[in-house]
């Protein structure tokens, strides 16, 4: 009889002549995320210890999944998409009910070449994911996030204005899409779109769109922090947005989004979470050479620092344009910028968070959080009432200044040098 390990091993044997393939795709080792190689790789109690120290514990105890209706694990299966679903609990309170919310994320590829008319693109993004957002319908999602810029290639890396051609007003077709799906399942819908604002001289912005669960669009907020890294020099599309730090008050919670690089900002979660969000919403289009070792990392601390659950979302897949570009660091032009790496997941206030959607696969993550959670660790943990917001105001009010001189005590005794 083979051991664990010389299945392991063969299985890594046997995939030696399709690792081509399998780098590709984006898995690990032929694996769909971190978390399943090291389920599959390491002793049972090796493993528990292990997703301890990595994943956390929720009120003490490892996070629980969650059984989903038939009807949602047919459609993952007829539609080739991952499909997960955990729990987050509260302690019960004497005081207070549960305050449970059936909260989704999806994270999916392109569905055509981004060389076939962008009409088409955008129509074929549509109907791949009616399916994924049926079946978070199907069960019971009272919230739903989508990517960054969902209705198209991830084209601003190229800074070729034709990509402009997405952009749509708020009330746009990609929203008329979704509000009926809103309505249908009485579910609110957050989608992140290319937002083309015609009462301001069609200016553009990298926008989310809060619909609610009749329908209506609740509100919108604006990416506030643009990158300019390499080819994700997104200020050639939209500048930083207008909207501050809004959070929506649903019928679910009170939610906010953090679109995309602004997760690299601390004090951007924190305006959320001084407004009183707590859910916030983390739609992204980010590659693994760029950013992966911090993905696991930001989000989660924010939740932390902030009391409230985060969705994190990242795009899947490696998006081809027709053609080459450069990030102006003198390597070789290029037609794409790498793979957008998927790993969607939830964090929590008590530092626990979920296993990660697959890197290459479309997918959906469901969770149940209990939102008593939030006041609970803000009780616990008292970040509010033991931080400094004067100090860090004032700190900030001279920062700003033209003449402001940073606060360094140097030792008499230091030879002086001029850098």
């Amino acid at each position: 009889m083979n051991t664990r390990e010389d299945k392991i091993l063969t299985s890594e044997n046997g995939q030696e002549e399709n690792k081509e393939s399998h780098e590709k795709e984006g898995s690990i080792c032929g694996f769909d995320s971190l978390n399943q190689l090291l389920s599959s790789s390491l002793k049972p109690q090796v493993y528990q210890e292990v997703s301890r120290l990595l994943q956390g514990l929720n009120c003490g105890k490892p996070l629980e999944s969650v059984a989903l209706p038939d009807s949602a694990t047919t459609l993952s299966s007829d539609h080739g998409f991952d499909l997960k679903a955990f729990s987050f609990h509260a302690d019960k309170e004497l005081m207070r009910e549960p305050r449970i919310v059936r909260v989704g994320l999806i994270q999916n590829s392109i569905a055509l070449p981004t060389t076939i008319p962008f009409l088409d693109q955008k129509r074929a993004i549509f109907q791949k994911l009616k399916p994924i957002i049926e079946a978070a319908g199907a069960s019971g999602v009272n919230i739903l996030c989508l990517q960054e810029a969902w209705t198209m290639p991830f084209g601003f890396c190229t800074r070729e204005k034709s990509w402009c051609e997405f952009a749509e007003p708020v009330d746009g077709e990609s929203t008329q899409f979704l509000r009926g799906l809103a309505q249908k399942y009485n579910m609110v819908i957050v989608s992140p779109i290319l937002e083309r604002d015609v009462n301001h001289g069609e200016t553009i912005w990298n926008t989310a769109v809060i619909i609610g669960n009749h329908g209506n669009i609740i509100g919108k907020h604006r990416k506030n922090h643009i990158p300019r890294v390499g080819d994700f020099n997104e200020s050639t599309y939209y500048m930083e947005g207008n909207t501050g730090h809004p959070v929506f008050e649903t019928a679910y919670g009170k939610i906010a989004v953090n679109i995309c690089y602004g997760r690299h900002h601390p004090l951007n979660w924190m305006g959320f979470g001084l407004n009183g969000a707590e859910i916030v919403f983390n739609p992204s289009a980010t590659v693994g050479e760029l950013s992966e070792p911090m993905w696991p990392i930001e989000a989660r601390n924010a939740a932390i620092a902030n009391s409230y659950f985060v969705g994190s979302i990242n795009r899947v897949g490696t998006e081809v344009f027709s053609n080459p570009f450069t990030s102006g660091d003198g390597k070789p032009q290029h037609t794409d910028f790498g793979h957008f790496y998927g790993s969607s997941y939830f964090s929590a206030p008590d530092a626990s968070c979920t296993p990660s959607l697959s890197r290459h696969r479309d997918g959906l993550i469901i969770s149940d959080m209990d939102l008593n959670l939030c006041r609970q660790y803000k009780d616990k943990w008292g970040f509010r009432m033991t931080a400094r917001y004067d100090v860090y105001a004032d700190m900030l009010t001279q920062y700003v200044k033209p003449d402001f001189a940073p606060q360094i005590i140097a030792d008499p005794l230091l030879k002086k040098v001029t850098y």
